[in-house]
């Protein structure tokens, strides 16, 4: 039986935004973030990491950070008691967006606002995409959340406060807007 989720991409949303993170120990929390995922375990929904990491492809550091950039995420959640059942991401960017190394540069379903990262979710832990959660602070987490039949939540931290000023210009509406993580899982928890 398919189960709905709350993906959340990272940087702006779980950690936050300093753009390219080259030290692992400079990756912080959001405020209020950790407690926030624990709701969503507390409650039994799949809860599930989806970004774009394209520092690979630009040849800004190794697969191998992003994937320390995660244990550290993850070691962050798990002391406050919160944890996520699933993580995905996109390590590759085309040439045109400034892809550089060739292991890495290429075009992509799994880079966002492509759906690959939640159809390859769906498939592999029984998600029902059309009752799941998109949590972003940019535009493309929310066409993702649209181009795959999912809710789409802007939270104004990270890149999120932005997207609906004059700064950055959007055709994307997202379904709800919440202040930071804590508020979107209120609403979540409330709407789901």
């Amino acid at each position: 039986m398919t189960k709905p989720a709350v993906f959340l991409d990272r940087d702006g949303v779980l950690n936050i935004e300093a753009g390219y993170i080259h030290n692992v120990d400079d990756l912080h929390l959001v405020p209020g973030a950790a407690e926030a995922v624990r709701q969503l375990n507390d409650r039994h929904l799949f809860c599930c990491l989806v970004s774009n990491q394209s520092g690979p492809a630009r040849g800004y550091y190794p697969q191998s950070h992003v994937e320390a950039l995660h244990q550290r995420l993850s070691q962050l959640l798990a002391a406050a008691g919160a944890k996520l059942d699933a993580l995905y991401y996109c390590p590759h960017l085309s040439a045109p967006e400034g892809g550089t190394v060739p292991e890495f540069t290429q075009w992509t379903t799994w880079r966002k606002p492509n759906t690959g990262m939640l159809v390859a979710a769906a498939w592999e832990h029984d998600l029902d995409l059309s009752h799941s959660f998109m949590v972003g602070d940019k535009a493309t987490d929310i066409d993702l959340a649209h181009n795959a039949g999912c809710t789409g939540i802007l939270v104004q931290t990270g890149f999120g406060d932005r997207v609906l000023s004059g700064d950055y210009q959007h055709h994307t509406q997202p379904d709800y807007i919440a202040p930071d993580l804590a508020g979107a899982v209120d609403w979540i928890v409330q709407h789901g």
